[in-house]
């Protein structure tokens, strides 16, 4: 079998078999396979596309390129979640300690944000002390006894992968569907989790814009995932405008700590109950979905949820004095100013993705891998849309290193909104369940 032969049937249409994806896949691996004939490879999959079966395939060839975690004798069944990124995205810090209170551990690796997106991993960081870091050993034996760990993704599970998407970074074949579905499902898959749920977000603020699109990518991954055996739901849900109030590593720390004690904001508390509630019945510790939006709720006016975060907290290191005073353990920015208003009316839009590229230019994200970044910066939204404002009333307050990098950003997120004179509706939170 040739290299060049995998390309030029895929260049044709052609479908490949389960053989010449795993020769390939394989041969790039090992570096029998150059670059330049993977990126054209690449390429043609982009133009062409894969069958579910292909991008199957595809997938499990990655898992087989490295170690893959077996987590049976940690637990009967093991749950994971995956967002495909969004503006204010810090659900795992909520709704992790929720299912893994209610009794279903959870065992999470995640990624660091890039571009407007942030990353779970700079999220936790902002923790003093928090490590991220752990051996596969380290990350077996926590969710035996805590019930749940999130750590970075270990370089010894489908190194295919990293790999495969270094180089579509920079041959612009990022946006394939099969490609990315291939992308996260061998992650997980090779991690070991039975329960997937995938939170794929749709929208300004998130990688898929139309809902046409993520419903593809969505169904993609539940047919990936249920074809190997996993237990795999998709929740499509807005991306519109930021989710929560806060974006920012240590200010999403802080929002997600007062959500676990009941003081969230109502969406996002809303979102995790639902992503919790979700994993509690494909779990299988819920019969129904009331029965699981019962049992969340019970894990957070008991404040089980809030000791379970904190129980990991201290498990990786973490100064685990932030959960009743994340105001005095999290890192704070020196510049912290409120915006007013422009003009009355009723917020119509906020552009998730502005919001996000502010949040870059205050230091809270990166533009390339590897780059810091500043915990302590980043935006509070006071108002969201469908509220009413007046002229002048404080609309967001920006935390920021110095005052020329407020200034900046501050520009950024007032371009984000967008106004009406009439009443607006607040967009939907989830638009569908995918199974």
């Amino acid at each position: 079998m040739r290299a060049v032969d995998v390309i030029a049937k895929k260049r044709d249409g052609g479908r490949l078999t389960k053989e010449e994806i795993a020769f390939f896949v394989d041969g790039y691996t090992r570096g029998t396979i150059p670059d330049y004939q993977a990126a054209a490879w690449l390429m043609a999959v982009l133009l062409k596309g894969m069958t579910w079966e292909e991008t199957t395939d595809l997938t499990m060839a990655m898992v087989a390129s490295g170690r893959t975690l077996s987590l049976g004798a940690v637990a009967p069944v093991v749950a994971d979640k995956h967002s495909t990124g969004g503006v204010g995205d810090k659900t795992t810090l909520v709704v992790g300690p929720l299912v893994a209170a209610a009794g279903l551990p959870v065992a999470k690796m995640s990624g660091r944000g890039l571009g407007f997106t942030g990353g779970t991993l700079d999220k936790l960081e902002s923790i003093p002390g928090f490590r991220v870091d752990l051996s596969v050993e380290q990350f077996l034996a926590q969710v035996a006894r805590v019930g749940l760990v999130v750590a970075g993704q270990s370089a010894e599970l489908a190194p295919a992968d990293g790999k495969l998407y270094a180089l579509r970074d920079v041959t612009a074949t990022v946006p394939s569907i099969p490609l990315i579905a291939s992308s996260i499902m061998s992650k997980k898959i090779a991690a070991g989790a039975d329960v997937i749920v995938l939170d794929v977000k749709v929208g300004s603020g998130a990688f898929m814009k139309t809902l046409e699109s993520a419903r593809e990518l969505a169904r993609l991954m539940v047919q990936v995932g249920r074809g190997v055996g996993r237990r795999v739901l998709a929740v499509l849900t807005n991306m519109d405008q930021p989710l929560g109030d806060a974006v920012g590593n240590a200010l999403e720390v802080k929002e997600a700590i007062d959500t676990l004690w009941g003081r969230g904001p109502q969406d996002f508390d809303e979102h995790c109950r639902v992503l919790a509630a979700h994993m509690l019945v494909l779990g299988g510790r819920a019969g129904s979905a009331a029965d699981a939006a019962a049992m969340v709720a019970e894990a957070l006016a008991s404040g089980r949820a809030r000791r379970k975060f904190a129980e990991f907290v201290e498990a990786q290191g973490g100064d685990v004095r932030v959960v009743e005073s994340p105001e005095a353990v999290l890192p704070r920015a020196p510049y912290v100013a409120a915006v007013g208003a422009p003009r009355g009316g009723y917020i119509r839009e906020i552009d998730a993705e502005r919001v996000g590229l502010a949040t870059v230019t205050l230091g809270a994200g990166r533009e390339r891998k590897g780059e810091p970044v500043d915990p302590r910066v980043g935006v509070v939204l006071h108002r969201k849309v469908g509220a009413r404002v007046e002229a002048g009333e404080p609309l967001f307050t920006v935390h920021a290193a110095d005052e020329g990098s407020w200034q900046a950003a501050a520009q950024q997120v007032l371009g984000a909104y967008a106004w009406s004179d009439e009443p607006v509706a607040p967009p939907p939170l989830v638009f569908e369940v995918i199974e």
